[in-house]
């Protein structure tokens, strides 16, 4: 069973010129960038005019590690320092079943196990220590 370790971290607004910085500090190449613009519609989330440019997701490989990079949306409070998250992929969508419910006693669910577009089953859990967790299947298809 394959697992990755992989980082999330959200931005202000200064996503594009972050992860150019990195791009160029790791010298790593910035992948999959997307805009909140180009994500597929989706009826639970609406996307206001002032995020349209804003970075929805990119990435790059730090040591070979995936981070993961993004703006957070207009509405999602951004407390600077307090940033990160780590996250989980597997293909063995029960194993993210059992780490999502572990993860969740005593703390609480931000969004529930579900399918995404870039995801057969993702979930993000703030466990009882404060960490958000974000929990995904890898299919195989890429992002």
């Amino acid at each position: 069973m394959a697992y990755s370790f992989q980082l999330f971290i959200s931005f202000n607004g200064e996503c594009r010129e972050a992860a150019e910085f990195y791009s160029k500090v790791f010298k790593s190449d910035v992948l999959n960038l997307m805009t909140y613009n180009q994500m597929p519609p989706c009826p639970n989330f609406t996307v206001p005019d002032s995020d349209k440019d804003k970075i929805m997701y990119c990435c790059i490989q730090i040591f070979g590690c995936t981070v993961m990079l993004c703006d957070a949306p207009t509405g999602v409070p951004f407390i600077k320092g307090n940033n990160f998250n780590p996250t989980i992929v597997t293909e063995d969508m029960n194993e993210i079943r059992r780490l999502f419910n572990e993860l969740k006693e005593g703390g609480e669910i931000g969004m529930e196990l579900q399918k995404t577009f870039w995801s057969d089953l993702y979930g993000m859990v703030t466990d009882k220590y404060g960490v958000i967790w974000g929990l995904s299947h890898d299919s195989g298809k890429g992002f």
